[in-house]
């Protein structure tokens, strides 16, 4: 082969080296740039919403919007350099947008949720609340998920369908919480004096309210004896401390009182003492 044929080959494949080499670089140099300023862009708007006292929900979820629609410009727009079609790269992206909607289906539901979770404000980030079957406090609303970080410090992600169309419980929302607790009696044992002493003891515990008050009633009767329902009101924060706290004054304050035995226990031991 003519060496003058080879070397105008070797330029050509050169060049469309060097052009291509250059694009890449380029197209690496605009996608660092891009998230760059996709990030102070963010970052801006944040800071604006956040001196305009927006609720951290609000200014979270809109960071996550914000982000992803910016990258999904700076991806056409990269492509675009390269010399593909974005019109043809739109249509493309609509006709795989709509199958993959089709086929996840409930990506999108989760998205719709988290958009009628920011509207209607059932909750708000750090709210303790139980929804989803997850009981915690509200780390994050995000697009598609919420993040609930769990008494026991397990940060858990819930798909924010399942929280928007499960029941929702927001303990923040009122000042106070109820704690429910019960106390087993001896069918021996005086109730009255009992649910007196318990009330007392329950009082004293740090952080219960003195308004509403501490509501010990008989709740129901067992083979052993009566049932007290025992309902101090606390502050939400203080809750499992009261919890807590008001197991053991119960476990002190009837252990003064005859132990709840069941009743064929009682008459085998009766049948036995005559025996004797």
């Amino acid at each position: 082969m003519d060496t003058s044929l080879i070397s105008k080959y070797q330029d050509i494949i050169m060049g469309y080296v060097a052009e291509f080499g250059v694009k890449i670089i380029a197209g690496i140099a605009f996608w660092v740039i891009g998230r760059w300023l996709i990030g102070m862009v963010v970052r801006f708007i944040q800071a604006g919403l956040v001196r305009q006292k927006v609720d951290a929900t609000v200014l979270r979820y809109v960071g996550s919007a914000v982000t992803v629609l910016l990258n999904v410009l700076l991806v056409i727009g990269i492509l675009g350099y390269f010399g593909i079609q974005t019109t043809t790269f739109a249509a493309l992206l609509a006709a795989v947008g709509l199958a993959v909607g089709m086929a996840w289906s409930g990506l999108l539901a989760n998205f719709a949720g988290g958009a009628f979770l920011i509207v209607l404000r059932p909750f708000k980030v750090g709210d303790m609340i139980t929804a989803g079957g997850v009981t915690g406090v509200v780390h994050e609303v995000g697009l598609f998920s919420s993040t609930i970080m769990t008494p026991d410090n397990v940060l858990t992600f819930v798909g924010n369908n399942k929280i928007f169309t499960d029941n929702i419980q927001n303990y923040t929302a009122t000042k106070y919480r109820r704690v429910d607790l019960k106390a087993q009696l001896s069918g021996a044992a005086d109730a009255e004096k009992a649910i007196a002493l318990l009330k007392e003891a329950i009082a004293k515990i740090p952080n219960v309210m003195v308004e509403p008050g501490v509501e010990v009633e008989v709740l129901e009767f067992q083979l052993v004896g009566p049932v007290l329902a025992v309902r101090p009101y606390c502050h939400n924060d203080h809750y499992w401390q009261v919890y807590f706290q008001a197991n053991k004054a119960i476990l002190d304050t009837l252990a003064t009182f005859p132990a709840p035995t069941p009743s064929h226990l009682v008459v085998v031991q009766q049948k036995e003492n005559t025996a004797q």
